[in-house]
């Protein structure tokens, strides 16, 4: 898959300064050598949201929301990362590029978003001459407004329409079949058009630009959906259908509801309920649910009553565990055997059907327990024990620090246990460090060990790195974090211009950036004109902590043996260097 080079996330970071960006969102004051403003990201009266020109980073002090002008943009407009670059490219005026296999491949997304435009007013045009698909499309109950509010068209019969009307306008068989509206059979020349007699869905990314399509049969076709197949544009585990029109038609969205096909989501945004999205032919992903967790309180997942209904709550409850966060709610909501959401609003109207969501669906807390309970006795203790041992792999899973403790808390209850019984069952697992989020910004203590200490610094001020000049010496040092900071040292000298936004950037997607993260927003207790010494004096302590190691694994070695020659030479000027 295409990536965006690293060199154009530097040059449009140096391009675009952060203050600037976040003032036409948030408007900011100055406040000494940072701006201020009350936080977007949660309810404030006094202002805790900074904004720092030196590091090209903001922090809120209240909530905790930190990050790039990138991350801003991420989740201030609830963009995922490659929209926010895009977005930022646009506003910097550049074009964003893109590689395979380490070589520039910017003009083809252009390309692929020019082609579906094309199939799209092909479909459009299909449906208005061909009126059995409009009268499908009353049938169904939508009118003239929401069909073209979503864009809907149709795919006429034949095998090379859409083909031939593409050839007609430059676009050839390998580009076609490239944006997925085509394929070839084995061993043939001739490109065939991939939708045929169907009712066509344009799915579109958060820009509204078309990436790929649905299509729902009116014939007598056994795959009654079919989706695009994975393009350069189109990821069915990443892209959900509905969610760009759910945000243009909704400013505050607190509630987002997971329904199975297109026309559910058509069909319920005409009945008043314009807060549906559907998967597009795969099963609820963690980068769905990333997806909307950024942008609602609440999802609620919409499944048939019946065994595959379940099955299928049952594996998102699976992929949800681990990406949940507190704050969000997952409800589950199961329909009458033989409806849909699509006919369930038509016949009971939009009061009823939020009615019977509000009543009947089940958090997902409950879900989970329930479907525990139903696999053991729990009027034993073999029964007890062993919904224990069920309930542990999910557990474990659970990052959501009050999630987990409120669930600990009911499990615990039905096992007749007090938690920290369950926990000591369970492994003593506390919360992970590495979930556990906090309100308030680390403090800068007199405790924070060196490495931390010199990180910090590094991203108070990047031109620290010039100062690390035994930098070999670092390398022989076995101390947790000291890998990070000879790569973030040598990055910088790499790179004398960056600033701490570009390192937080280089560090997207990998363990160590909410780390690096949590460091940039710890303010430094002393002077500016101190920063030299403290950083020097970190590395100082490194390298003593790393002489002492050595010592005593030597003075160790001595007790259980005679040292060679080396190594007596090696302690000796171990112990001069102590003295």
């Amino acid at each position: 898959m295409a990536r965006i080079p690293q060199s154009f996330i530097d040059d449009l970071l140096s391009r675009t300064d952060i203050v600037a960006l976040i003032d036409t969102y948030v408007p900011l004051k100055k406040a000494g050598r940072e701006y201020q403003a009350c936080c977007p990201f949660h309810n404030e009266k006094t202002p805790s949201f900074t904004v720092s020109p030196n590091k090209q980073f903001y922090h809120c002090f209240g909530c905790g929301a930190h990050g790039t002008a990138l991350s801003f943009l991420m989740e201030y407009q609830r963009l995922e990362f490659r929209e926010a670059v895009e977005e930022m490219a646009r506003q910097a005026g550049v074009e964003v590029p893109e590689e395979i296999g380490g070589e520039s491949d910017g003009g083809e997304r252009r390309q692929l978003f020019e082609v579906m435009d094309k199939a799209q007013q092909y479909f459009r045009d299909g449906l208005r001459n061909h009126p059995p698909a409009v009268d499908y499309l009353k049938g169904r109950g939508l009118n003239r407004d929401v069909v073209n509010r979503f864009g809907v068209g149709f795919a006429p019969e034949g095998w090379s329409g859409l083909v031939d009307a593409l050839a007609k306008q430059g676009v050839d068989d390998k580009m076609a079949i490239k944006a997925g509206l085509a394929a070839r059979r084995e061993g043939k020349t001739d490109a065939y058009d991939r939708f045929r007699n169907r009712i066509t869905f344009p799915i579109r990314d958060s820009r509204g630009r078309i990436i790929g399509f649905g299509g729902r049969t009116i014939g007598e076709d056994s795959a009654k959906y079919l989706n695009s197949p994975e393009t350069p544009l189109f990821h069915k585990g990443r892209h959900l259908y509905g969610l760009y029109e759910l945000r243009q038609a909704c400013r505050d969205i607190s509630r987002i509801m997971v329904v199975e096909g297109y026309m559910d989501v058509v069909a319920l945004a005409q009945n008043g309920v314009p807060y549906s999205v559907a998967t597009l032919g795969t099963a609820t992903t963690e980068e769905h649910l990333n997806t909307l967790s950024r942008m609602t309180p609440e999802i609620l997942f919409c499944f048939d009553g019946d065994r595959a209904g379940r099955s299928a709550a049952w594996r998102a409850v699976e992929r949800a565990l681990p990406v949940l966060r507190d704050g969000c709610e997952l409800r589950f909501m199961f329909l009458p055997q033989g409806e849909d959401p699509d006919s369930l609003i038509r016949a009971e109207g939009r009061e009823a059907f939020e009615a019977r969501l509000s009543g009947q669906a089940v958090p997902l807390s409950r879900f989970l327990l329930d479907h525990l309970k139903g696999e053991v006795d729990l009027a034993s203790l073999d029964g007890r024990a062993r919904l224990i041992e069920l309930a542990r792999p999910h557990v474990s899973q659970i990052k959501a620090p009050a999630f987990r403790r409120l669930f600990l808390g009911q499990l615990a209850e039905l096992a007749g246990l007090a938690v920290n019984e369950l926990e000591a069952v369970l492994g003593g697992a506390p919360v992970p460090a590495s979930v556990a989020k906090t309100a308030k910004p680390l403090q800068d203590s007199p405790g924070m060990t060196p490495v931390r200490r010199a990180l910090q610094l590094l991203l108070e001020q990047p031109s620290l790195a010039t100062e690390a000049e035994e930098l070999e010496a670092l390398h022989s040092v076995d101390v947790p974090g000291v890998p990070l900071l000879v790569e973030v040292i040598e990055l910088l000298r790499a790179n004398p211009g960056y600033t701490t936004a570009n390192v937080l950037e280089h560090w997207r997607d990998r363990e160590e950036q909410r780390h690096l993260n949590k460091l940039a927003a710890v303010r430094p207790q002393f002077e500016e004109a101190n920063l030299v010494a403290e950083f020097r004096d970190c590395l100082v302590r490194l390298q003593s902590q790393a002489t002492t190691s050595k010592l005593d694994a030597l003075l160790r070695l001595s007790r259980q043996r005679d040292l060679t020659r080396e190594e007596k030479a090696e302690l000796n000027r171990l112990l001069a260097t102590r003295s």
